[in-house]
């Protein structure tokens, strides 16, 4: 009888559920750098589910990032409406073209997310840390734009850029919240 009740405590543990999360309270904020400063702006997600254990640690997932509503919060005007031009075009995300980016959740130690990321046809592995806040997930999902072929700009590519070089690196800061 012991071991029964420690076996489905055991089982117990380990189960996990789906929940699905709210699309209305998660916000995502990007950054990206260059020489001579940064930008930032705001994504939304489209959809998301992702399982969580018992204990509330995230055990697999799919995010889909909408790549229309990208926007600029550190510019305005003709600026703003330039640089989201370029930032949808083929020399970055080519929205037109590929307008969702994918995150899958393979693998979570407890405090850092393994997963793969997928922008424009390409898949490249990520990890990043999130610790859970005030009901909510959040953390910094950095990736190195170049891997999925967006590389304008960048001084691996391109050499005699000055001021003009963009960092490949882009930081994704997100709050997930789950219904």
């Amino acid at each position: 009888m012991k071991k029964l009740l420690i076996s489905a405590v055991a089982i117990l543990s380990l189960t996990s559920f789906a929940a699905d999360v709210d699309l209305s309270k998660s916000e995502f904020t990007w950054k990206g750098t260059k020489v001579t400063g940064e930008h930032t702006g705001k994504l939304k997600l489209k959809k998301g589910t992702i399982e969580l254990s018992e204990k509330g640690v995230i055990t697999s997932g799919k995010l889909t990032i909408d790549l229309n509503t990208l926007t600029v919060t550190d510019l305005s005007g003709e600026w703003a409406t330039k640089f989201l031009t370029h930032i949808k075009s083929g020399d970055f995300f080519d929205v037109e073209k590929y307008p969702e980016a994918v995150l899958v959740v393979n693998k979570d130690t407890g405090s850092k997310i393994l997963g793969t990321l997928k922008i424009k046809s390409k898949s490249n592995p990520v990890e990043f840390n999130y610790k859970k806040k005030d009901g909510a997930y959040v953390g910094t999902l950095t990736f190195d734009r170049t891997k999925f072929d967006m590389i304008y700009g960048s001084g691996n590519f391109f050499k005699n850029l000055g001021d003009k070089a963009i960092h490949n690196d882009v930081n994704l800061d997100f709050k997930l919240v789950v219904k």
